[in-house]
């Protein structure tokens, strides 16, 4: 038996209708969408973690190193154990708030941060093992689980148009369409790249993602040997602050260049067990919930909304052994703190891999090959400029809008949940905040009706969680521990 024919047997093509070719090509089609992780997150972690026997420059890359090292862990187990194309990585959001509002705003060491994130893990793994993760998104009200997808969807074409300058920030309306549009190369270069990418996809052309992400790259690199230069700020997706850079060309200038130092990563590893001394048991306990929190829905709403995409929903609305991909994002944070980086979670760029036909673990392994050879490569994120890998977030932002013909409109107590789950994600940047606005208000508005045989006790307690949650969030109780 081949190598080929050892691999389709390993991960199923054939009960999941596929072969080796598409997988791949999906898997280049995720890596590519979702490796500017390999440079954003190094970009916002080094701002709270300083290594004293290294440079600035040397704490980047051994960041950017830990970053490919956990993102490839996570998604190996993802592809081997849960065998879903689903590809792990540094959560966008969780960095952020780990950085700017534990570490910087609240004066908590990065190394007890981090042991926040282990522990964050290791209760994760427990919670999964004992099937409580899988039990808790099964209460998700079904409006909620069949708006998931459209409001991911959503959330993924205002990151992608930030990328793609489309929107620009304005102090009076949030966003407005770039008043520059015309001199801004990178959104003239982005939108021609998304049209063509569209009419390949439309015109049924296999690795349509693929072809327009690298047609834009090449473009971008043309456009920059030619001396057209970008003219105007693009935002970090996601952060949960105003966090800007101003990119030299339309390739940007984060490209890393790994010195030895910058491959030693001892003063990373382990640094979480000298974070777990002398801490406060109670605002270390209201750092883990909010890791918690955040991740748990966030990965619950992505696993939930590419698996509705990739046809893997049972009638229910339900992913069945969701209990595996959970395990590997579990063990995918554990192994993130450990290392030296915040909270691994699953990626909503997978979706752009399941749109290219990806079903199976085949999808991920190559992801997470990607990212090992990265290790030794200047790294592909690098070489990709972001504007030219988030067309693809643009494309399958349009194609899971069609995910709202699930829902029945008809019914307000399911409109209700339904468009408040859709319409808070974009609008917060946060699928966690999406969730809670549709599980909070589905007991309220089925209260309301009367209509309570559809209301067990259990959403009633996500729904309290949910309140309890933005309550310390946002109250001030967690600064005022610390």
């Amino acid at each position: 038996m081949g190598l080929t024919e050892q691999l389709a047997d390993y991960f199923g093509f054939e009960e999941h209708d596929t072969d080796l070719r598409t997988e791949v090509v999906a898997g280049l089609t995720t890596f590519l969408t979702m490796s500017y992780i390999v440079v954003v997150n190094p970009s916002i972690l080094v701002a709270a973690i300083d290594v004293p026997s290294r440079t600035t420059a040397e704490t980047i890359q051994m960041l950017a190193v830990v970053t490919l090292i956990s993102a490839a862990v996570a998604t190996l187990i993802m592809a081997f154990y849960a065998n879903r194309p689903f590809g792990q990585a540094p959560g966008l959001g969780l960095n952020a708030f780990f950085a700017f509002t534990v570490v910087l705003g609240l004066g908590v060491p990065w190394q007890t941060a981090l042991a926040a994130v282990v522990v964050e893990g290791i209760l994760f793994i427990a919670l999964t093992a004992a099937g409580a993760r899988e039990y808790v998104i099964k209460l998700f009200p079904e409006p909620v689980k069949f708006a998931v997808g459209a409001g991911i969807g959503l959330f993924l074409a205002i990151i992608g148009l930030q990328a793609m300058h489309v929107v620009a920030i304005d102090s009076a309306t949030f966003v407005q369409f770039n008043p520059i549009f015309a001199s801004d190369p990178i959104a003239i270069i982005s939108v021609i790249g998304l049209f063509v990418t569209f009419a390949l996809y439309a015109r049924g052309v296999r690795g349509s993602i693929i072809i327009g992400i690298l047609l834009t790259t090449v473009a971008s690199y043309l456009a920059d040997f030619l001396g057209y230069s970008a003219t105007n700020q693009e935002v970090i997706p996601e952060s949960g602050i105003n966090l800007l850079y101003e990119p030299a060309s339309l390739t940007g200038s984060g490209t890393l260049t790994y010195s030895l130092a910058g491959y030693d990563i001892t003063p990373l590893v382990g640094a979480f067990l000298t974070g777990l001394q002398n801490i406060d048991g109670l605002s270390f306990a209201l750092i883990v919930f909010t890791f918690f929190f955040v991740d748990f829905f966030d990965t619950a709403g992505t696993l939930t909304g590419v698996s509705q995409i990739a046809g893997f929903l049972d009638k229910d609305g339900n992913l069945p052994d969701i209990d595996k991909p959970l395990m590997a994002d579990a063990v995918g944070t554990t192994v993130g703190g450990i290392l030296g980086t915040s909270t691994v979670t699953t990626y909503i760029e997978s979706s752009t891999g399941v749109e290219e036909g990806g079903r199976t673990g085949m999808t991920a392994l190559v992801v997470g090959l990607l990212f090992l050879a990265s290790l030794a490569l200047v790294p592909l994120a690098a070489a990709v400029p972001l504007h030219a890998s988030h067309i693809a977030l643009v494309v399958v932002a349009v194609l899971m809008l069609q995910n709202i013909t699930d829902i029945d409109w008809s019914d307000i107590t399911n409109a209700v949940p339904a468009g408040m789950t859709m319409l808070v994600m974009p609008f917060t940047f946060s699928i966690a905040y999406g969730i809670a606005a549709g599980i909070i208000s589905y007991p309220l508005v089925k209260a309301a009706t009367g209509d309570l045989d559809d209301v067990r006790m259990g959403h009633w307690a996500l729904a309290g969680a949910f309140v309890f949650y933005f309550f310390v969030r946002t109250s001030g109780l967690l600064a005022g521990q610390l």
